[in-house]
């Protein structure tokens, strides 16, 4: 078993995921507004570039959030996240091992598991030594296709597993309470902000919902 890397603060708040954009300039001018905002990590996700965009825009995002002090997590791709010196990946259920990551990334990187709704996808990952567990879809969802309908009990069940918890799937301000109230340290959101009409106001209501106090 490898040791997942132990942030040196809690993690809580905004996990930002990019939306595909294949103009890098215009990615950029969406994403520098919000990393102002203060959100924990930003994922760079774009399932439509080819190789040489995504090196690109990945590149370009790092300096963005190094810039910011937001660490940068790579999508599916470790060995695209240790090119351009991101702060970590995360991977998808069918995207690669944990431990081959961990193993190429070192032992401060930042690897997170899509977990679906199983809690043992979870106890596997955090074993093999994710720094991070992410559970959805929550609710109903355009960003990508997904059968899995994760239940607020998993987050209550994976607190012992002792990393963070993601939330993701369909997550708004106005529903993301309860998800909050049974443990998830962070919400992993891409239209939810970049398509809202106003995604720094949007981005600031989802920060809002971590000061609330717990029902």
């Amino acid at each position: 078993m490898t040791a997942p890397a132990s942030p040196s603060a809690p993690v809580r708040g905004v996990y930002l995921i990019t939306p595909d954009d294949a103009d890098t300039a215009r990615l950029l001018a969406r994403v520098e507004p919000l990393l102002a905002e203060g959100p924990t990590w930003l994922q760079y996700r774009n399932k439509t570039a080819n190789t040489d965009l995504r090196h690109e825009q990945a590149r370009a995002l790092q300096a963005l959030c190094a810039a910011h002090a937001v660490p940068l997590i790579i999508n599916d791709d470790p060995a695209l996240a240790l090119a351009v010196g991101a702060a970590g990946v995360h991977l998808g259920g069918t995207d690669g091992d944990v431990g081959a990551a961990r193993a190429l990334l070192g032992p401060q990187a930042i690897i997170g598991a899509s977990c679906y709704d199983q809690l043992g996808n979870a106890e596997r990952a955090v074993a093999a030594g994710a720094s991070y567990v992410a559970f959805g879809a929550f609710f109903p969802t355009t960003t990508k296709v997904t059968s899995s309908r994760a239940h607020p009990d998993l987050l209550r069940q994976s607190a012992a597993l002792g990393v963070p918890r993601v939330a993701i799937g369909g997550l708004s301000p106005d529903n993301v309470g309860p998800l909050i109230d049974a443990g998830a340290d962070l919400l992993a959101v891409v239209s939810g902000v970049f398509a809202a009409t106003d995604p720094v106001a949007t981005l600031r209501a989802y920060l809002a919902r971590f000061q609330e106090p717990s029902a």
